[in-house]
């Protein structure tokens, strides 16, 4: 018999053959008389047969009752093709693949995954129960192992957590209490309030609470011998073993192939390369309502491409499925290809709270631009200055929403008022402001002075990525010309414009709004207040609280400091609608003060498909966050109506 026969047999037959004891699987009162797998596992191992589908899936799976969720139950097969822009770009398949303790699902409520069942306790003790049986893509057993091998092994090895446990887990300052219970319960506890454990869990980049111990013990000074470590210190050309076991381990961008994983597929390819290859994870913990272990499609190939010509490839029927790098400029012609090629072509909405948005540095080490960038009435009066009807319609074809950097209405926090926050066309009290902020219009030049007698000239930092940067740039550059205000753009690279952002040498750069433009009140409101360093209106006072206290500087501005407070009073908060007063009062304080000067939102990202690829949405939301880009839409169950 071959693996092939055994992809439709019984578990009773199994265990038959086996000459042991018969057994039916069961989840959530659906039995399964049989589970299925795909025909390419037969090739995984093929001199070393895997162990038949039902022994390697969790006694109790995760099933996706597809139905349910207006999918159509699929089958097995196929390779999807996808195009990326560099090799940093497999980021996106840990991202996409959505396998997380618990996630969101398409209306963001969260649902156990990789979890069998989750407590939570006054939102203080959090209980996590795995699935019996539940393996790695290598075979190996994942228990609560992996998980006190972070805690200890990593997060309190200095060498691998300088800072100790990461700050996403500090409570006021204290980190939580982690308790083993059995080979398959954890519990982390504080004394008070964390209401944003639950979502970063569902987020797009989770703080990574499991590793894959078995395998990553044998990088790690506890575990294995010097001699060893040194062998792999000299391999792998790094300075000492937690370079080492930091390499080895990453997740966020797939380039350990040898890398045991949780996901619907593993990498198999090793950079540098111009493909990469990802294969079907054949322990994977979820199936589908008839049995059939997920994913449907056996494998992912992403090839590297120039980003300039992903679009014009995509066009000619290089990709199955292409969501990055597109833009909604590129709809007519992809829209075109649609009669040449087997592709469809739909749009999605984008969840940013503004496509692109002006980001005046406050902590610039210009003294006296650091001043009015300070100064409320400058952000105003910029903002009041932009036409966002005439953008919208010479740039996104008037299919925008012309908005503050702001949420969206699909969020239940929405309020037509943070939208609409100093967001109206008023070149006249946009004037005004500029006046009662000190900045003289120079009569002769028609420029407006800085208190020092310079002109307000603004170097804006762009990355040159997108050409509607440009597009909104030579508006804007016009539009602000009326107030006064001379702007010019220069073009850097992504990392050096952040290098000049951080160092302060930068006065205003351009980036995208708000991540999450359609949260809830219990999703994390960090991105209002300064949390991180990857914030580019006030990076240095997001580092120090990001580095809890241990770098960068408190911030200096009332409202910056307001708006931590209230963040943290949202972490305390008991109950859904005390986090939702919380969140209002932020966005308010946000819009009003104009931190980030936002243009337009809800525009649209063309998604492009093989016809014969299904259970993909025609309509849907499209972000980082909370949406994982494809992760809440079950990329697992995508499949094709004929083999591909």
């Amino acid at each position: 018999m071959t693996m092939s026969d055994f992809s439709t047999i019984t578990r009773r037959q199994m265990l038959a053959l086996l000459g042991s004891a018969a057994g039916t699987a069961v989840m959530s009162g659906t039995a399964f008389a049989a589970y299925s797998q795909s025909d390419f596992v037969a090739t995984i191992s093929p001199d070393q047969p895997l162990p038949p589908v039902d022994e390697r899936l969790p006694k109790v799976p995760r099933v996706l009752k597809l139905s349910e969720r207006g999918l159509l139950p699929g089958k097995h097969g196929g390779t999807m093709r996808m195009l990326i822009g560099g090799q940093r770009d497999i980021r996106y398949m840990p991202i996409n693949c959505y396998s997380r303790l618990v996630g969101y699902n398409p209306q963001l409520q969260l649902e156990a995954d990789i979890l069998e069942a989750y407590e939570v306790k006054d939102e203080r003790v959090f209980t996590f129960h795995l699935r019996e049986g539940h393996k790695w893509s290598d075979g190996t057993p994942f228990t609560t192992e992996d998980f006190r091998y972070v805690w200890e092994d990593v997060f309190h090895e200095k060498k691998l957590a300088r800072g100790g446990p990461p700050t996403s887990l500090l409570i006021n300052g204290k980190a939580p209490r982690f308790e083993v219970i059995d080979e398959r319960t954890v519990r982390y506890s504080w004394d008070d309030p964390n209401p944003d454990f639950l979502a970063d869990q569902a987020s797009p980049s989770p703080t990574r609470l499991m590793f894959p111990a078995n395998y990553l013990k044998q990088f790690h000074v506890k575990y294995q011998t010097k001699e060893i470590l040194n062998q792999y210190i000299k391999k792998f050309k790094v300075d000492d073993w937690a370079a080492v076991h930091q390499r080895m381990s990453r997740t966020v961008r797939p380039e350990n192939p040898e890398l045991p994983t949780l996901d619907a597929w593993r990498s198999r390819t090793e950079p540098p390369a111009e493909r990469f290859v990802f294969d079907r994870n054949p322990y994977y913990h979820r199936v589908d309502e008839d049995g059939r272990q997920l994913p449907y499609i056996d494998r992912v190939l992403l090839d590297v491409s120039s980003a300039d010509l992903i679009a014009a490839k995509t066009g000619t029927g290089e990709s199955d499925l292409q969501i990055t790098n597109l833009d909604f400029a590129d709809y007519t012609f992809l829209k075109g290809a649609e009669k040449r090629y087997s592709l469809e072509v739909d749009l999605w909405k984008r969840t940013q709270g503004s496509r692109m948005a002006l980001f005046p540095n406050l902590n610039c080490k210009d003294d006296v631009w650091r001043k009015v960038l300070w100064d409320k009435r400058f952000r105003r009066a910029m903002s009041l200055a932009i036409n966002r009807g005439e953008i919208n319609k010479a740039v996104f074809y008037g299919l925008a929403k012309e908005s503050a950097n702001a949420i969206l209405p699909e969020s239940p926090l929405f309020k037509p008022e943070y939208r609409d926050a100093w967001a109206a066309f008023d070149p006249a009290k946009a004037n005004a402001l500029l006046d009662e902020a000190g900045l003289p219009m120079d009569e002769d030049t028609g420029l407006r002075k800085l208190p020092d007698g310079r002109p307000a000239t603004i170097i804006v930092e762009i990355t040159g990525e997108n050409s509607f940067e440009t597009d909104v740039l030579e508006l804007l550059t016009d539009q602000f010309r009326e107030i006064g205000l001379r702007i010019f753009p220069h073009v850097s690279q992504r990392e050096l414009l952040r290098r000049r952002v951080k160092g302060g040498d930068a006065i205003m750069s351009v980036g995208i709004g708000l991540d999450n433009g359609v949260p809830t009140a219990d999703m994390s409101p960090k991105e209002l207040a300064p949390t991180s360093d990857d914030q580019l209106q006030w990076c240095i006072w997001g580092l120090h609280t990001l580095s809890g206290g241990g770098d960068g500087h408190p911030p200096e501005l009332e409202e910056a400091i307001s708006l931590l407070n209230l963040y943290d009073d949202w972490r305390k908060a008991e109950g859904h609608d005390q986090r939702a007063e919380i969140w209002h009062k932020m966005l308010a304080l946000f819009t009003d003060q104009v931190f980030s000067i936002g243009i337009v939102n809800a525009t649209l990202q063309p998604i492009v498909r093989t016809r014969k690829l299904k259970n993909l949405p025609e309509k849907a939301l499209y972000g980082f966050d909370p949406t994982s880009y494809l992760g809440v839409y079950l990329p697992d169950a995508f499949w094709y109506e004929e083999s591909a």
